[in-house]
């Protein structure tokens, strides 16, 4: 009988929690960037999770001129990493126009 992890929930399915910490672990890997923020997190039923994360892409000076990118992070139902995409490019000081 498999053991369940303490982070999952008490339906064996991953939590948003450990979801989010496994994208922050494994997307700059694959990035060679730094996650600055966590922008979303969505439950899919078919898929699993998406998560949008914030990634530093161009650093400059002053930082409210850095270039970053929003990026959405597919994780099937056991936490596994399966795509990721560039949603958007922005500045930092760029508003959102939703």
């Amino acid at each position: 009988m498999a053991e369940r992890s303490s982070n999952n929930n008490d339906n064996g399915s991953l939590s948003a929690t450990e979801a989010i910490k496994r994208v922050r672990r494994e997307l700059p890997q694959l990035l060679g960037r730094p996650i600055e923020s966590v922008l979303g997190v969505q439950r899919d039923e078919d898929e699993g999770w998406k998560v949008t994360v914030a990634v530093v892409e161009l650093s400059r000076i002053p930082s409210t001129t850095d270039v970053l990118g929003a990026y959405a992070v597919t994780l099937d139902h056991s936490g596994e990493l399966v795509g990721y995409s560039r949603n958007r490019r922005y500045h930092r000081n760029q508003a959102d126009e939703d």
